[in-house]
């Protein structure tokens, strides 16, 4: 489904019958959008890409959601460096739990904010069958701070036939799979769907295979995007080994603008063809997939923090993965994330500390940590629960900036909304358990500007469909 959009992207713009093209395109209303975004970068571009399972029109009969309810089933945020010659694509896992703002309804109401809910829930806010990309949308720049430029969604008929256009792509399996790892309600494992091993698939059996979950490795929608990850990247190898040109890219671009709906701005084939070209460059090597840093909270998945705002903040600079600038073609100079990212400054943020354990002298050694780096220290003492494993930063209205600041002195700090105003810390046993920082070493200037785990984590674009691929 939505490994699918990264294609789109690429080819939907194709100039040699875009008249055509036009009258297929479908655009959703930017009324849902919310007013209170974050201020737009003169560097790279974001692409929020949606894979929605909705059962309506012609999904009926492959497989979407059993309800009349668009749900999104895959996503994933793609940042094009302003070099035009780097890509980065990061997945949200649709289990992880996450702050939904307010949110508009086809009635035109608006919800109120739900705090730490599943992320997949925003897509389905109004319970329609086409979904609320403008809802996802708000949730992810939320979420991330970065502002998107331009959303497509694309459904699972869509896949189907841009995997058929395309001929097929390469994947690969580690052991046969049976029709009960489709379906496990099945009683017997059924026949066989896929062998093991490297093949082609297309059309159905390419959905299948980028749905596919049991049988494989844990089971888990983790394991799942990992291979859709691979699947784009095969993908995308694919389309560049054959030509970027009309004769090859026409009919992909005929399936993609039937099968996709867009946000106003990419709503004719002129302005995808401009947004296309303008990634004509991407090269293969340079084309990255991560996912989001996470671990398991019971059933669902948390965003770890200060981890995944270390990675948005890296792509709101433009800078790449390895920590090297993009911005005004400088990638490949060689500047490390130590020297692109400043220390962390609390001049003019407002902090209460409180001890949520029993160790004494914990909220007086954030406080100095706090101090040492220009924060205001508006006072200490100790929580209401002292049994805290993991260290909070609450935030009130207006001050979610700020309360991201203060996290990157916290290493592993989770970052919650509050009704309360100010920001409040309650250091919690993982910072009784780590050991006192040196005097520099708890600015992002003595650590990596991505972490590392994320960093080498990435697969391209031109990796072999087999290699580094995890199963859950």
């Amino acid at each position: 489904m939505s490994a699918l959009s990264f294609l789109v992207l690429l080819v939907a713009g194709v100039g040699w019958g875009y008249l055509k093209l036009t009258g297929n395109i479908d655009t959703f209303s930017a009324d849902g959008i919310s007013g209170d975004r974050p201020p737009g970068t003169a560097g790279g571009q974001n692409v929020l890409v949606i894979g929605s399972d909705t059962r309506s029109g012609d999904n009926s009969g492959l497989g979407g959601s059993t309800g009349a309810v668009g749900r999104s089933d895959t996503v994933f945020l793609l940042h094009v460096y302003a070099d035009r010659k780097h890509a980065v694509a990061v997945s949200v896992p649709r289990d992880a739990m996450v702050d939904i703002p307010a949110c508009r309804k086809p009635d035109g109401t608006w919800t109120d904010p739900r705090r730490h809910s599943q992320f997949n829930g925003a897509f389905s806010v109004g319970e329609t069958a086409e979904g609320n990309p403008a809802c996802t949308q708000n949730t992810v720049e939320h979420l991330t701070g970065l502002r998107v430029d331009h959303t497509v969604v694309i459904d699972f008929a869509g896949f189907s036939a841009l995997t058929s256009a395309v001929g097929g792509v390469r994947v690969c399996l580690p052991q046969d799979v049976y029709q009960r790892d489709l379906n496990p309600k099945l009683a017997t494992r059924g026949s066989r769907v896929f062998a093991k091993g490297e093949q082609t698939v297309s059309g159905q059996r390419a959905l299948d295979y980028v749905r596919l979950r049991h049988g494989i490795g844990d089971g888990s929608d983790i394991g799942r995007i990992k291979r859709q990850q691979a699947f784009v990247g095969s993908l995308v190898k694919k389309i560049k080994s054959r030509g970027m040109n009309p004769t090859t890219l026409l009919p992909l671009a005929d399936a993609a603008t039937d099968a996709m709906t867009v946000d106003p701005g990419l709503g004719s084939a002129d302005k995808l063809l401009s947004f296309a070209l303008s990634m004509k460059n991407v090269d293969l090597h340079n084309t990255k997939f991560v996912t989001v840093p996470w671990r398991y909270e019971g059933a669902r998945v948390a965003v770890v923090e200060p981890d995944a705002d270390e990675l948005w903040a890296a792509l709101k600079a433009d800078r790449t993965l390895d920590g090297k600038e993009t911005k005004g073609g400088r990638a490949g100079s060689g500047a490390s994330p130590e020297a692109s990212q400043p220390p962390v400054s609390g001049m003019g943020i407002d902090v209460a500390v409180y001890n949520g354990t029993t160790v004494t002298g914990l909220a007086a050694r954030a406080a100095g940590l706090l101090s040492a780096h220009d924060f205001g220290v508006t006072g200490r003492a100790t929580a209401q629960d002292q049994n805290r494993s993991r260290t909070v930063v609450a935030y009130g209205p207006g001050l979610r900036d700020e309360a991201r600041t203060t996290a990157r002195l916290f290493p592993g700090a989770l970052i919650e909304q509050s009704t309360d105003a100010g920001i409040q810390l309650i250091v919690g046993q993982d910072y009784a358990d780590a050991p006192s920082p040196a005097p520099d070493a708890s600015s992002p200037s003595a650590a990596s500007g991505v972490p590392a785990d994320v960093a080498d984590g990435a697969r391209s674009a031109d990796d072999d469909p087999c290699e580094d691929l995890s199963y859950g």
